[in-house]
């Protein structure tokens, strides 16, 4: 297909590689595979091989349980559909439903949707399925968690009994084994372990800290590692919200993203963090599902997640596309024993990483500064302001004027107060791939950073002061 090799695919991951000639076979599927494997174009390159074109009618359902993971997926799905012109409609809560309507009506091939809109336009006889060839459950664990099992069966209930089911999913509890057994007809199962679950190009590191001290080593890490794009991952609404504003009264350019924003708001929130004109986008985990940014550096967990999955969940937001990622999560005393399961699942032990300091953090943004000034140094056209610095170096010494330059251009550690909610340590999900002598590890032993101290994997060489000028003194 000419659409894939647009994309930019050289190689198959391992769910796509096991997943597609199945697919392209007739056979339902269970996949069992976190985000950011590459589960889209498995069920998608062979859903689009399937599409008849000239004909007028839904051929294909993908159910996704956010508005975010659906836009998402009818992107992907769109791009891959492009050269043989199939129509791909994304129909989900918080938009208006009469321009659902009216894109309804230009029939599409395939309707990519969240179960209650889903639901709502079947009701409405908007949606006609009964010719329906392909239905995609995608992420169905989280759909399980959000409350929309029944939805779900209500919907293939109105699909015809002669069609192909592909069901993906993080983890497997006997809710979503139930579906597979009522709806799919000898599925095939395709697994991908937990091992290739988490990607080698992500370092990752953990702080053990006192609540209380979590957001002035999150904003001195800011400071040391200047990463291009990164996301803080908070436990609840309230602890995004608090997050959010917490960072821009320090100076930082933030913005968070949760379940009760309006559709329009978190377009709004992600386009502009895409386009980088904000540097620290702040999520629950619900929100950021589905979501596929390129250029994240740095994942800081300021929450431990409730489970291991949702740990390899966040870190999989970044280390794409062959490049290096870094995540660093904040673990209260409380909370070792979810550190352990985390390990346990990812199969990695994570490096034990000193809190950074204030005169540290003030060296890592000199040190930003100072690689941003060679670069122009060495790279710019500097012939306009050769003779004003000429008349400078008159007056006053080479030093004093360099000196100077970084002052300015430095974002100096604030100490600005922040209030932030304590929120309690939540009780952890059992991982049930967990032996339970896991959580009873000694911590003892631990490697730190080969680096000690000063190992904060400063990602990015540029200065962050002018880009924070809101920094409150």
């Amino acid at each position: 297909m000419k659409s894939i090799e647009k994309m930019g695919f050289e190689e198959a991951t391992p769910i796509q590689a096991q997943t597609i000639p199945l697919a392209l076979e007739g056979s339902d599927i269970i996949g069992q595979a976190q985000t950011g494997t590459g589960k889209t174009a498995a069920f998608g390159i062979p859903l689009m091989e399937k599409i008849d074109i000239k004909a007028d009618h839904v051929q294909g359902i993908v159910i996704a349980p956010t508005r975010e993971l659906a836009i998402q997926v009818s992107e992907e799905l769109f791009k891959l559909g492009y050269g043989k012109r199939a129509r791909v409609l994304a129909v989900y809560g918080g938009q208006d439903i009469d321009r659902q309507i009216r894109a309804l009506k230009k029939k599409p091939h395939i309707i990519v949707g969240t179960p209650g809109r889903l639901i709502d336009h079947i009701n409405r006889k908007n949606i006609r399925l009964g010719e329906v060839s392909t239905v995609v459950l995608d992420e169905a664990d989280e759909m399980l968690n959000m409350g929309f099992i029944e939805d779900i069966e209500s919907i293939l209930s109105n699909v015809p009994e002669e069609r192909q089911t592909l069901l993906f999913s993080a983890t497997m509890p006997d809710p979503i084994r139930k579906i597979a057994e009522k709806f799919m007809r000898d599925p095939k199962l395709v697994k991908v372990k937990a091992k290739e679950m988490t990607v080698s190009s992500i370092e990752q590191y953990y702080l053990e800290l006192r609540e209380g001290e979590k957001f002035d080593t999150l904003a001195r890490l800011l400071d040391i590692q200047t990463p291009e794009l990164a996301i803080v991952f908070g436990r609840t609404k309230r602890r995004v919200d608090e997050l959010s504003s917490a960072l821009n009264i320090r100076g930082y350019m933030a913005e968070g993203i949760h379940g009760d924003l309006s559709q329009a708001k978190r377009l709004s929130v992600l386009k502009k963090f895409k386009e980088g004109s904000i540097d620290v986008l702040v999520a629950t985990d619900v929100a950021a599902r589905g979501l596929d940014i390129s250029g994240v550096t740095h994942v800081y967990n300021f929450d431990i997640p409730q489970d291991p999955e949702s740990y390899v969940h966040r870190i999989g937001r970044t280390g794409r596309a062959g490049k290096k990622g870094m995540a660093v999560t904040f673990v209260t005393p409380r909370e070792r024993g979810q550190l352990n399961a985390v390990e346990n699942t990812t199969k990695k032990r994570m490096i034990k990483m000193k809190a950074p300091t204030l005169s540290e953090a003030l060296e890592g943004q000199q040190k930003a500064v100072t690689d941003k000034i060679i670069s122009t140094v060495e790279q710019e056209d500097l012939s306009l302001y050769t003779s004003t610095a000429d008349e400078l170096l008159q007056k006053y010494s080479a030093s004093d004027l360099v000196a100077s330059v970084l002052k300015l251009l430095t974002k100096e550690p604030d100490s600005t107060p922040v209030k932030l909610t304590e929120e309690a340590p939540m009780p952890m999900r059992r991982d049930r791939n967990r032996s339970s002598s896991s959580s009873n590890r000694q911590r003892n032993g631990r490697s730190t950073s080969p680096q000690g101290r000063k190992d904060y994997g400063n990602k990015r060489s540029r200065s962050t002061g002018q880009r924070r000028e809101r920094t409150s003194k």
